[in-house]
């Protein structure tokens, strides 16, 4: 197991005060990483801090907006001060908004896009500038969407911006592998967080996920624990560029 130890390292999660961010910090948190939380709600902050420090974790949270390349900048500088360097960051924060393709705003598809794309490569610059001023490798992990794969009505910005994601990652893999930095996506597929709640109440939208989905359920963010771990730590140091699939079979289904 030591090769999934993560004690010692400290770990970023952006978005990661609730749902799919705040189960990936709990998955670290469980494997021995201390842990930065970044999100835009102060008061969350402090809840998913609290609960981590609850795991034995040590914990930092500060507020900063993905979509501001200044506030990455500065959030990279006070996690470092606060806890001593950075190992490894998740890019989880993301913003989606339903708008007919036919009459979404510019502002509001830059709203979408300026957190769920530039928003993850401005916190994976920032991220890797660090890691290789330091010299001791580190790992860049990306959230992605099966959206990237199946049409979402009007939801084009977000399916768009999760397509760019998985591109950008594989780039970066290359780019940064002479730095000893692995850069790999994870997609989830159905997961059940605050933010597709009115989904599961949706009596007829729950019953089709659920038949469409192999496993015959929902997944949670603990489903994503593992995954999160492994591509965290020593265990995938040779695999970089990948897109990893964790959606209960409903891709090949």
């Amino acid at each position: 197991m030591e090769l999934f130890d993560l004690n010692g390292r400290v770990a970023v999660v952006t978005g990661g005060n609730g749902g799919i961010g705040l189960g990936l910090a709990r998955g670290l948190a469980k494997a021995g990483a201390a842990l930065s939380i970044w999100g835009r709600n102060e008061e969350k902050n402090a809840a998913a801090r609290a609960e981590l420090e609850a795991f034995g974790a040590r914990a930092h949270a500060l507020r900063c907006d993905v979509s501001k390349p200044e506030e990455i900048a500065n959030a990279v500088e006070a996690t470092v001060q606060a806890m001593g360097r950075i190992d490894i960051g998740f890019a989880n924060a993301g913003f989606g908004t339903i708008a007919s393709s036919l009459t979404i705003t510019p502002e509001e598809w830059q709203q979408v896009t300026a957190v769920d794309l530039d928003g993850a490569f401005f916190t994976f610059r920032e991220l890797a500038k660090h890691m290789k001023e330091r010299g001791e490798g580190g790992k860049l992990i990306g959230i992605g969407s099966i959206g990237e794969i199946y049409g979402m009505p009007r939801q084009a910005a977000y399916s768009a911006s999760k397509g760019a994601l998985a591109a950008m990652i594989r780039s970066l893999a290359v780019e940064l592998a002479r730095y000893d930095i692995q850069v790999n996506l994870i997609q989830p597929g159905w997961i059940e967080t605050d933010a597709t709640g009115a989904l599961l109440q949706w009596e007829a939208m729950d019953k089709t996920i659920r038949h469409r989905t192999p496993a015959r359920r929902w997944g949670t963010p603990e489903d994503l624990e593992g995954i999160a771990v492994y591509l965290a730590s020593d265990a995938s140091r040779f695999h970089t560029g990948d897109t990893i699939r964790v959606d209960g079979g409903y891709s090949v289904f």
